[in-house]
């Protein structure tokens, strides 16, 4: 049931996500900004965890989980560090994804020789 919750929950973004994208004339740069900056006024307000409970990686993986990410990294950091907390917190929460995900992708430009776009 986990994976089904999953499933549906993550699809529900995308697909929200891509009405978004088709019915506006937002560049899909501003979308994302929205997504993290919602993701992060949803965690502060304890509406996204439940979410993340429920659905897991659905709900974590998407930019939504990203922002939410940030603010438990910045609420932890102030709790603990004071007002320089606010500086670091959401960069010690998302350092390791942000590394890995610089790494790999590095890793992958090697084996599969990027071109640029005629």
């Amino acid at each position: 049931m986990d994976y089904f919750n999953a499933f549906w929950v993550g699809g529900l973004i995308c697909a929200l996500v891509q009405i978004l994208l088709d019915k506006t004339k937002l560049m899909p740069g501003r979308v994302m900004v929205l997504l993290v900056c919602t993701g992060a006024i949803l965690g502060a307000v304890g509406i996204y965890q439940p979410l993340i409970d429920f659905a897991g990686a659905g709900a974590s993986v998407p930019l939504l989980g990203f922002g939410n990410t940030l603010w438990k990294g910045l609420k932890k950091a102030i709790d603990q560090d004071g007002f320089i907390g606010l500086f670091t917190g959401g960069f010690t929460a998302c350092a390791a994804g942000i590394s890995a995900a610089l790494i790999f992708s590095y890793l992958a430009s090697w084996v599969f020789k990027p071109k640029m776009k005629e």
